[in-house]
């Protein structure tokens, strides 16, 4: 992601601590929740959920504080910061790796394999989603929402 722009004269880009940060990946506990699930009780896959979504309404709420301090539209800003977020850090990452654990799981089945498999195979499956999700919710949300908000 590119870092945000300050509003100041000298041109430098302000650190965007939740989303130029590590503090990013908090963004992801759910899909580790989904990796883990073979292994895990329900109740710490869901904990996982509720990770992921303080994530994304501390930076709704950032963004909004943000825009309202620069004098733009704090709800706009808000409404696309929740929507992105929930669909591209949460909703369809989460998914996908569900799918991708019980695909494997069930591919795996009376076969002779590492009982973790399914959970490394959901693991190395994180990284290579992140940006088609990202890019992908970013054209819907450009055909869709960002035009009915005039951003």
């Amino acid at each position: 992601m590119q870092p945000a722009k300050t509003a100041g004269d000298s041109g430098e880009a302000e650190v965007d601590v939740l989303r130029d940060t590590p503090l990013r990946l908090v963004g992801y506990a759910n899909e580790l929740g989904e990796s883990f699930r073979p292994m895990w009780k329900t109740w710490q896959v869901n904990a996982t959920y509720g990770v992921s979504t303080a994530y994304v309404l501390a930076d709704t709420v950032d963004k909004y504080t943000k825009a309202e301090k620069q004098g733009q539209s704090g709800i706009k800003a808000a409404t696309d910061t929740l929507v992105w977020q929930s669909f591209a850090s949460v909703i369809i990452p989460g998914f996908v790796i569900n799918r991708v654990v019980a695909t494997t799981k069930m591919a795996l089945k009376g076969r002779k394999a590492p009982a973790l498999a399914p959970t490394i195979i959901g693991l190395c499956a994180i990284p290579a989603i992140v940006h088609p999700i990202d890019t992908g919710v970013h054209w819907v949300m450009n055909k869709t929402i960002r035009p009915m908000l005039g951003i």
